[in-house]
């Protein structure tokens, strides 16, 4: 690589994510791989997390970046990209998942939020725990995958919005502009979502009790 193509390459890589879309927008084609390659591993673990194939994330993927292409005209100079993209992938990935007539399915192991005092818990930990005994790493298992169960039975807009929010890790602005909703409907979804699984979760509960 010439010493000229190395400087360019670090140029773009100093420039925001809204700063490579206008300039792609204005003719420089060349921005475009860069902004590829700065979301391939972030975007594309939300999409194989989302449609539960790797196959097919590769392929929502790379639909994503070719709706993006397509319509760059669509893009306003400074719009937040992140959150545009999500987007676009979040529809492109319910787009494929309807044409082979499948669910989405979650992974909770590395799903994570931040509560009030900035302490990281995951989707799991919110769920009550069990008693400690010799087999707690066998119960602990069961607990996830029962947890693992309710999640993926969830309503789709309340699923999305889970993943999103303690996957991913967005903020409730950027949950509500990937989905096209109001901030409060956010809070909400996530709020039903974790009752939902709460009630689910004792329910599941007391049926192992009875067995």
């Amino acid at each position: 690589m010439s010493e000229d193509v190395e400087q360019q390459s670090e140029s773009l890589d100093l420039c925001s994510d809204e700063e490579l879309l206008t300039r792609f927008r204005a003719g420089q084609t060349d921005v475009f791989g860069s902004l590829v390659r700065r979301y391939e591993r972030e975007l594309y673990g939300y999409l194989r997390r989302y449609v539960g194939d790797d196959a097919l994330a590769e392929d929502v993927f790379q639909n994503t970046f070719l709706q993006l292409y397509q319509h760059i005209d669509k893009y306003q100079d400074g719009r937040p990209v992140r959150p545009w993209l999500y987007t676009i992938a979040t529809n492109q990935a319910i787009d494929a998942l309807r044409r082979v007539g499948r669910r989405q399915t979650v992974s909770l192991d590395q799903m994570r939020t931040a509560d009030a005092n900035g302490d990281v818990h995951s989707l799991l930990d919110l769920m009550p725990a069990q008693a400690v005994d010799p087999f707690q790493q066998l119960e602990q298992e069961e607990r996830r995958e029962r947890v693992r169960a309710s999640l993926d039975q969830l309503p789709e807009h309340l699923r999305s919005t889970v993943i999103l929010a303690y996957y991913q890790g967005l903020k409730y602005r950027e949950i509500a502009d990937v989905l096209g909703i109001p901030v409060g409907t956010v809070k909400s979804r996530l709020h039903v979502a974790l009752q939902k699984l709460q009630e689910a979760w004792q329910a599941s509960n007391s049926l192992s009790e009875e067995v």
